[in-house]
């Protein structure tokens, strides 16, 4: 194999590595201090660190949009249907009230929300 497709590799495995650490709960200095031990030099691992935390901010972001849209559609839904069934017993008839896709939708709504400010 070339040069250049071990650095890859090497690279690969540092980003793998650092990216478990994140996973298990590690915080930045606790990733860094981890990466220089394995003998990255200071300004790598700082970059590797900052890398990694960003893609993780990223993607919390998305997993947070895609749950304030779908938080979204389940708790109009519900509303929605909730208001046909009223107005459609109104002359004395029976309604459903979707309490169920109402709150599901909320909770999911402000999970997303929550994603989408603290993916750090």
């Amino acid at each position: 194999m070339s040069e250049q497709g071990d650095n890859d590799e090497a690279v690969a495995a540092v980003y793998q590595h650092a990216a478990s650490l994140v996973r298990d709960g590690k915080s930045r200095d606790q990733v860094k201090a981890d990466l220089l031990s394995q003998g990255l030099d200071e300004e790598s691992a700082g970059i590797v660190t900052r890398n990694i935390f960003e893609m993780r901010k990223k993607a919390y972001s998305e997993e947070g949009r895609k749950n304030m849209l779908h938080g979204a559609l389940w708790c109009i839904g519900g509303i929605v249907v909730t208001a046909v069934t009223y107005s459609a017993a109104r002359g004395g008839g029976t309604y459903v009230v979707t309490w169920g896709a109402i709150i599901f939708g909320a909770v999911q709504f402000f999970r997303g929300v929550g994603q989408l400010n603290g993916g750090d």
